[in-house]
């Protein structure tokens, strides 16, 4: 059966009206995970599908031959658990056993690539209702990933990238429904595109992200070495997650697109990195990037002073902002040579002062601090509030730090901002001629950092302010003269009017 070209605001629709199936039901923040999951099954069994038929097609249909062809794939099905087994049973009692049966067969089957990743999600679960309620529910979600909208198969698919985009599109929709929860581990994609071009990470790099949600900046980080190295795959991308279910939406992101040579740890990266060499000490990496959770609580301050990994030992952050932390930890597992940074953060980190402002000032002194970028407000979900990017270089090669202001550079949406390519690249073209531009950069001297007390805040180097047009105050007192003599021109005709109509005052 032929298969038309698909269209990714299709796609992209028919996912998220699968949604309904639990809207007023369960909570936002627990069908997401059934809703990312399934998406996940229904393509790789799609996938698998279009194989076995392309097969069947060329060699005569053999079973024994087809079912030893298709070990060779890059994934494993075991007969039984494709989504289409599924759907076929969809009617019978027990839909959420025969799924998470389904799920464990298809981890087991390959490896280390999916290990432990459905460990945290279970469609048999209480949070569903009774059985007869979970059986409907789990019938009509395996129904609407079964219409001809939601086939994926790569004879329909083509190039598209269409399993990403449809993941960035639910985790989107996903944050901005449900707030802060899911921002934390959201990052717009036009903000991830932008940490990838400048950051440049090169063949051969080893790329970490130690709060790496579902994995989407360290993949457009391995996209740019691809782009500019025709395909490369060439590089190791590393990642810690504190959330299980987040650090499993990352595991499924990475095996859906390829990246074999990916570690993606589950544990918190402040209180327990897991991303450790064979020694015990921190591994290394060339490329650090993140967007951690802003000002965070309970960051684990009470076992900073102690960590035996030297990570504060410019200063402790305070209890209740743990932005300093993730910084510090980035900071220390950059190679020496190598080893470059970009990192989100809220724009308290460029001006507070105490703890913060101490580890700053060792920052800036040790040279550090390469760049300070300011975004727009409204960029990311679950805050309205303004970011700004630090860029970090373990070798400069000057004693200097570029100011971007950006903040004005965006195209405004309904609910949030967002940047476009041509404000993407104006801010990759001002970072690499790093000199000032009137009203968007400044290149500042170590000296006058330390004039300003070591305060990052834009303003004080960055100058926006526009100058009102002069005003010609002779031809605005010509103008009221003219407008007065016209009004008593006016005055006397209407008091002629009057007069004739008998009205006189």
């Amino acid at each position: 059966m032929p298969h038309t070209q698909i269209n990714q605001d299709d796609i992209n629709k028919a996912v998220w009206s699968a949604c309904d199936t639990f809207r007023g039901t369960v909570d936002p923040s627990i069908y997401k995970d059934f809703i990312l999951t399934m998406l996940f099954l229904k393509y790789i069994s799609d996938v698998h599908q279009d194989k076995v038929d392309e097969l069947a097609k060329e060699y005569g249909g053999e079973p024994e031959l087809i079912a030893a062809m298709m070990e060779s794939q890059s994934f494993k099905i075991p007969t039984g658990s494709t989504f289409w087994d599924l759907y076929e049973s969809r009617f019978e009692a027990g839909n959420g056993s025969r799924i998470d049966k389904a799920l464990h067969a298809i981890e087991e089957a390959n490896g280390t690539k999916l290990k432990g990743v459905f460990q945290d999600i279970s469609f048999n679960t209480d949070k569903l209702g009774d059985e007869k309620s979970k059986n409907d529910i789990l019938r009509h979600l395996l129904e609407d990933f079964g219409k001809e909208a939601l086939s994926l198969r790569p004879s329909r698919v083509g190039s598209l990238d269409v399993i990403g985009n449809a993941y960035e599109y639910l985790i989107k929709h996903f944050a901005a429904g449900s707030g802060k929860s899911a921002g934390e581990f959201y990052t717009p994609p036009e903000v991830s595109d932008l940490l990838s071009i400048i950051l440049e990470p090169q063949q051969g790099d080893t790329i970490c992200d130690p709060a790496c949600g579902s994995g989407s900046l360290l993949m457009k980080c391995g996209k740019q070495i691809q782009k500019n190295l025709g395909g490369s795959k060439q590089y190791a991308l590393f990642g810690q997650e504190a959330i299980g279910s987040t650090w499993s939406l990352a595991k499924m992101n990475m095996f859906l697109h390829g990246e074999d040579n990916h570690r993606i740890e589950w544990g918190d990266t402040i209180r327990n990195p897991k991303l450790q060499d064979t020694e015990g000490g921190l591994l290394h990496f060339d490329v650090v990037t993140a967007n951690p959770p802003f000002s965070l609580d309970k960051w684990g301050h009470e076992d900073a002073e102690s960590d035996h990994f030297g990570r504060f030992r410019r200063g402790v952050p305070p209890k209740t902002k743990g932005d300093y932390a993730f910084i510090s930890h980035m900071i220390e597992t950059l190679k020496p040579h190598t080893g470059r940074m970009g990192v989100v953060v809220p724009h308290g980190v460029l001006f507070r002062a105490s703890s913060e402002g101490k580890i700053r000032k060792q920052l800036i002194d040790e040279n550090l601090l390469d760049t300070v970028i300011g975004l727009p407000e409204k960029l990311f979900f679950g805050t309205g509030i303004p970011a700004a990017i630090l860029l970090f270089k373990k070798q400069k090669d000057d004693k200097k730090v570029l100011f971007i202001d950006a903040s004005r550079e965006f195209k405004s949406g309904k609910n949030q901002n967002v940047l476009t390519s041509d404000n993407i690249q104006k801010i990759v073209d001002t970072y690499k001629a790093r000199e000032t531009t009137d009203k968007y950069s400044y290149l500042a001297t170590l000296e006058e950092i330390a004039e300003n007390d070591y305060n990052l805040n834009i303003p004080r180097y960055v100058d926006t302010f526009e100058e009102e047009a002069e005003i010609d105050l002779m031809a605005v007192r010509s103008e009221r003269l003219a407008l007065q003599t016209e009004l008593a021109e006016l005055e006397a005709e209407m008091a002629g009017y009057l007069k004739e109509l008998g009205y006189e005052s």
